[in-house]
């Protein structure tokens, strides 16, 4: 199940995607009407009503499991199972791959331990400031950084976590990137190129298994991410003990309460925040809102026969 909420409003424009195998979401930056969602087993779809209804695409793969639209020139960008990038600057009519990223170094090593024998871009992250920059987060392999458009790639960014789960840039403070991996959480400040990693305040909960990530557009030193103590937990039945933190440039993650249950049962696998709001998509269909900068929280009655994990969550013109 994916959830896309236009133009920051859960009301009128909610909307689910009834795509099997759906994994991922993405608004254009052209178009809020225009929405383009991927599938493991059914490629590229294409909604051009606001998410409304889905139409498959002419997509050269058959497993995404990432989608990014560029806020910088408004190319589509499509990570794939095995590792692959393709992009589009025509809205999704046709496609090329960006081949480059499959000849780094390490690429021979990349491996998705529940299934050893693959891997995959799990998060693309084209800079919103400048269109030749783009990261793109392998499961498990790392963060690749591209600075001319795709035509070469850098292997692995010192100091950011290998097994890439979340990545995402912030709007409107250049250079400035994060990421929520399993096993910890890291930021850049140089645009990507380096990274320090940020974890003090999870150790006395454990939870050291991220997938959720998002940041304050009005602030650029407040983001957040989603934990679990265990990969293990974050998969129904299992009760997952997660919560959602916050951090704010100088001190130790913060585990948000205000409404929120002391440890959620079902894992946060997604997120999304708009200036006013953050959004926790979860494993059983329920969608959390943390309004005020997250300070205060409520479940979201939107759709009261969805089930299923909600895979991604994305805002147009947040």
């Amino acid at each position: 199940m994916l959830t896309v909420y236009v133009n920051g409003s859960e009301r009128a424009h909610h909307t689910r995607a009834e795509i099997a195998g759906a994994e991922c979401v993405a608004v254009s930056s052209k178009d809020d009407d225009v929405v383009f969602a991927g599938s493991h087993g059914g490629g590229v779809h294409r909604s051009t009503d606001g998410g409304r209804t889905f139409k498959r695409l002419e997509f050269p793969a058959q497993d995404v499991l990432s989608i990014a639209a560029s806020l910088a020139d408004g190319a589509v960008y499509a990570g794939c199972e095995p590792s692959m990038l393709f992009r589009s600057r025509d809205d999704g009519e046709t496609w090329e791959e960006l081949e480059a990223l499959r000849s780094i170094p390490s690429a021979p090593t990349w491996s998705f331990p529940p299934r050893p024998w693959t891997h995959h871009v799990r998060q693309i992250a084209p800079s919103p400031h400048d269109p030749k920059l783009i990261l793109a987060g392998i499961e498990l392999g790392g963060i690749m950084r591209s600075d001319d458009d795709g035509a070469t790639w850098s292997d692995h960014r010192p100091g950011a976590v290998k097994d890439c789960h979340g990545l995402v840039w912030h709007p409107t403070e250049p250079g400035r990137a994060y990421e929520a991996g399993g096993g910890g959480s890291a930021w850049s400040r140089d645009h990507g190129m380096t990274w320090e990693r940020i974890d003090d305040g999870r150790d006395a909960d454990y939870r050291h298994y991220l997938t959720g990530i998002a940041v304050d557009p009005r602030d650029a030193d407040t983001w957040y991410v989603s934990a679990a103590p265990t990969p293990w937990q974050t998969e129904p039945p299992a009760d997952a003990n997660a919560a959602i933190y916050r951090w704010r440039g100088d001190g130790p993650w913060q585990k948000l309460g205000g409404g929120l249950p002391a440890a959620l049962d079902r894992f946060p696998f997604s997120m999304v925040a708009t200036a006013e709001t953050l959004y926790a998509g979860l494993k059983d269909g329920r969608i959390w809102a943390g309004r005020d900068r997250a300070e205060r929280w409520e479940p979201l009655d939107l759709d009261p026969g969805a089930t299923g994990t909600v895979r991604s969550l994305a805002v147009a013109s947040a």
